[in-house]
């Protein structure tokens, strides 16, 4: 019998083919990723798109000496989002892929810091006290980042119903010390859009008043990829002056396997030129700016398939459809008497729901366990805090999760919450999450 080492490596080599069919057999333990309604990371692309990846998995993004024509389709990829952004010179535009959204985070934070001192070491003022504000709800990689770099995190908290950051309560977190605000385009909690032109507006009018201008950056890490197809008179991008800096995921809705986002910044002003770094031991004088060095280039390839291979009606298409799906998983559940419907699809085609205030013998932690019985992972947690008391199930729905499956998903819910209420006494009460953490 073959002992599989779990915690040494092994003193001896074993045939390739059994190494593969060994690790194979680990991995096939996994959850069908088709199933999988908690994610918003991309879990299906074309055959093409697969060949494609595996004739490009060996390239390093970093060494655009040596594979310059993937720097090339890099550059292409970054104008292409600035002119879907409405970049004041798509053509000469200013950004970088990234292994995803959260690097993207970090690198427009650190713009935002470093041009916030420049301005206060110009103006003769501190540089002590930075912050940076925005909404509870913010995904953790901006609580990461003001952890890091040493930036005062100020989370506006969520009121009633609204589970995202509106300008009403945003100037009295703003001051001279404020690096930026950011505004989400499509928050993970409930797939809303923060209202970007109201915010700017807001920072319009508190600049009008004290003088002290504030940038935005919108961390469009969903949002980015829906809104230009979906909702394209939707002003959130470039085209609102008070916008710096842009990031998203190309592995959520845009639709490349895991492993690469975009940053883009208004113009080459807003990258402050102390932040590149030019190396030039791989070959050429090599200017980068990221966290990572190398890191892989056959995603970026993807993002410039995908962007062949659907062209602007294309992602209209496949965005329409999951957000036509979301519409009517939440009409259904909406119908369920068991449920009430927080957020139904009309932003992200997300989908979130918490149980009727009457059910009182299970709640959605008893319900995402007895739906993973099926095979679908659904996740239910407590909202941000003052919000605390709300715990609610979410469905992500992405390219691939066709109408056929939200019939599936939908008669195994309902199949769910009818045994849940058979039962004979409550659910028992184990320990539930303590809430939501950045």
């Amino acid at each position: 019998m073959l002992h599989v080492p779990k915690h040494r490596i092994p003193e001896r080599e074993m045939l390739a083919q059994t190494a593969y069919q060994i690790v194979k057999d680990e991995v096939m333990l996994d959850g069908n990723a088709r199933f999988n309604l908690a994610t918003f990371v991309t879990t299906w692309m074309d055959d093409e798109a697969d060949r494609l990846y595996a004739a490009t998995f060996d390239k390093n993004m970093i060494d655009k000496d040596e594979y310059p024509q993937t720097a090339e389709i890099e550059a292409r990829c970054v104008r292409m989002l600035a002119d879907l952004w409405h970049a004041p010179a798509a053509a000469d535009s200013t950004g970088t892929s990234t292994t995803g959204s959260s690097e993207g985070c970090m690198l427009s934070g650190l713009a935002l810091k470093r041009r916030w001192q420049h301005a206060r070491r110009h103006a003769g003022q501190s540089t002590d006290r930075p912050n940076i504000v925005m909404g509870a709800n913010v995904q953790v990689v901006w609580e990461k980042f003001a952890n890091y770099w040493e930036v005062e995190p100020r989370y506006v908290p969520l009121e009633g119903d609204v589970f995202h950051l509106t300008p009403d309560r945003l100037l009295e977190h703003v001051d001279e010390n404020t690096i930026g605000v950011v505004a989400v385009l499509g928050s993970t909690m409930d797939g809303t859009y923060e209202p970007v032109e109201e915010i700017c507006a807001a920072l319009d009018d508190y600049e009008a008043r004290s003088g002290v201008s504030v940038p935005v950056h919108v961390d469009a890490a969903s949002g980015g990829f829906v809104a230009p197809f979906v909702q394209p008179d939707l002003v959130w991008d470039f085209r609102l002056p008070r916008v710096v800096s842009i990031q998203s995921s190309g592995h959520k809705f845009g639709l490349v396997y895991p492993g690469v986002g975009w940053v883009l910044w208004r113009d080459a002003e807003h990258l402050p030129e102390d932040l590149v770094f030019h190396v030039n031991y791989l070959g050429g004088d090599m200017p980068t700016f990221a966290l990572n060095f190398s890191r892989p280039g056959a995603q970026v390839v993807l993002q410039y398939f995908q962007f062949l291979r659907l062209g602007l009606e294309g992602f209209r298409l496949v965005q329409q459809s999951c957000q036509d799906v979301a519409l009517h998983v939440a009409r259904t559940v909406e119908a369920l008497p068991q449920f009430r419907l927080i957020s139904d699809g009309r932003d992200l085609p997300v989908v979130t729901f918490s149980m009727s205030p009457d059910v009182t013998r299970y709640d959605v932690f008893d319900v995402s366990r007895k739906l993973r019985e099926s095979g679908w992972l659904v996740p239910a947690y407590t909202m941000p805090p003052n919000r605390e008391d709300l715990a609610v199930l979410r469905v992500v729905v992405r390219n691939g999760f066709s109408h056929d499956m939200a019939g599936r998903f939908l008669r195994d819910l309902q199949a769910a919450v009818d045994w849940l209420a058979g039962l004979g006494a409550p659910m028992p009460r184990e320990q539930q999450p303590s809430g939501f953490h950045h």
